[in-house]
């Protein structure tokens, strides 16, 4: 904790070469971290990534972004590290708590990860908007203890605003989430809208739009 407290305050020059010496993170030389307090047990940052301020990410076995990838200001990222010797999720051999971001994946502000599995968001895919929710664990009721699944969000996809995601779904490549959603299982439908909650498919989406053939993640 000392160390971590330490490294909050730096420089970000001198920050970045204590987090690769005390905690023996991989971060490039164009990589930057804000204010923010990121200490997951492993993290890779590769080239022009970014996390902004007052983004929390703890508890989490890896954190690792590809290129271009991007975390916005305020995000409260958690996980149940595999590493921990509770009793919890010990029946899940193989569980990982890790959040990975894809080339040019891009997440805004104020969101909520729970990864107490991995969350993997896909090639210059959007978590938009404010206030969603992406909850890889519950209660199993039936068994009575913690259970927890992976979600995985495609490539080219784009989240609306204050949707809930939960463990298991998945939202497949080239596809939309409407905002208020609630997605709860796992589709493999491309080209679609889906929304709604439960969220379901809606309508097609046109393979012409601009958005779903960028080579660059950010839009301006």
């Amino acid at each position: 904790m000392f160390l971590k407290v330490i490294s909050y305050f730096l420089p970000w020059p001198l920050r970045r070469r204590a987090l690769q010496l005390w905690f023996g993170y991989n971060i490039h030389p164009s990589a930057k971290i804000g204010f923010a307090w990121v200490f997951p047990h492993n993290l890779i940052m590769a080239a022009n990534t970014r996390i902004d301020h007052f983004t929390v990410a703890i508890h989490l076995d890896k954190i690792e972004m590809e290129a271009n990838s991007s975390i916005g200001r305020g995000n409260w990222i958690t996980g149940f590290s595999a590493y921990t010797k509770s009793p919890h999720f010990k029946h899940q051999v193989g569980r990982k708590a890790e959040l990975l971001l894809k080339e040019a994946a891009n997440i805004v502000k104020n969101h909520h990860f729970d990864c107490t599995n991995t969350i993997e968001i896909g090639r210059f895919s959007t978590i938009s908007g404010y206030n969603s929710q992406l909850l890889t664990h519950s209660i199993d009721l039936e068994e009575n203890r913690q259970h927890s699944s992976p979600i995985f969000i495609g490539d080219y996809t784009f989240v609306g605003t204050n949707v809930v995601i939960l463990g298991g779904a998945s939202l497949p490549n080239y596809s939309v989430l409407g905002a208020k959603s609630l997605l709860n299982k796992a589709y493999t439908e491309e080209w679609k809208l889906y929304g709604g909650v439960p969220a379901k498919a809606i309508s097609d989406i046109s393979n012409r739009a601009k958005y779903f053939t960028r080579t660059e993640g950010f839009v301006y």
